[in-house]
């Protein structure tokens, strides 16, 4: 009875896991990978479907586009450029050429995220393979160490090398892996936040 009951409460507590999507090898964050990320994430006013396709034929929405999607744009500074953009436009214009700023700063940094994101891949990629090599130097090392002859001192030596160099460069990776995993939020934040001062001023 106790034996069922156990049983029961296994297959119930795996049931969530197992309905979760098949975790991306090679996406090593503990952020979840969100491949695409579409407009409407972030925009709920006008349709941005044309402006997406011609913004850059408005060269001034362009420009401005580009200059506070740039991250080295503070982006309390975004709200002056805004304004002084909005000042010059005619009333029936303003929805219009708004939107094409945002279509201009979602292409800007979704195509930023997008790069980071393939690069995270990458990255854990080289990281496995370089873990792999590790593993196998260590085995080495150990084979060496243990055989019953004389172990060969040039080459536990060479071989002890290659190894703490692997391993100090593989830790050091993983360290810088942290901040490289926030980049994709930190891209996702600053199109949100540009994308809800732009909508106040629609």
């Amino acid at each position: 009875m106790l034996r069922t009951a156990l049983a029961t409460l296994l297959i119930l507590s795996a049931a969530p896991a197992l309905a979760q999507p098949k975790a991306d090898p090679d996406w090593p964050c503990a952020q979840r990978k969100v491949s695409t990320l579409g407009p409407g994430a972030v925009w709920t006013g006008p349709d941005p479907s044309q402006a997406l396709t011609d913004w850059g034929n408005d060269t001034e929405a362009a420009l401005l586009a580009q200059k506070i999607a740039s991250r080295r744009l503070p982006v309390e500074e975004v709200d002056g450029l805004l304004n002084g953009f909005v000042a010059k436009l005619p009333a029936d214009q303003k929805a219009l050429r708004l939107t094409r700023v945002f279509a201009g700063v979602f292409e800007v940094l979704n195509g930023e995220r997008d790069k980071v994101v393939a690069g995270i891949g990458r990255y854990a990629r080289g990281q496995r393979v370089m873990a792999e090599r590790i593993r196998d130097e260590a085995g080495r090392i150990s084979e060496v160490k243990t055989a019953p002859d004389v172990p060969d001192t040039k080459e536990l030596a060479e071989l002890e090398t290659r190894f703490n160099w692997d391993k100090r460069i593989f830790q050091e990776r993983s360290q810088s892996l942290t901040y490289v995993c926030e980049v994709p939020t930190l891209l996702e934040q600053r199109l949100g936040t540009i994308a809800r001062k732009i909508q106040e001023r629609l």
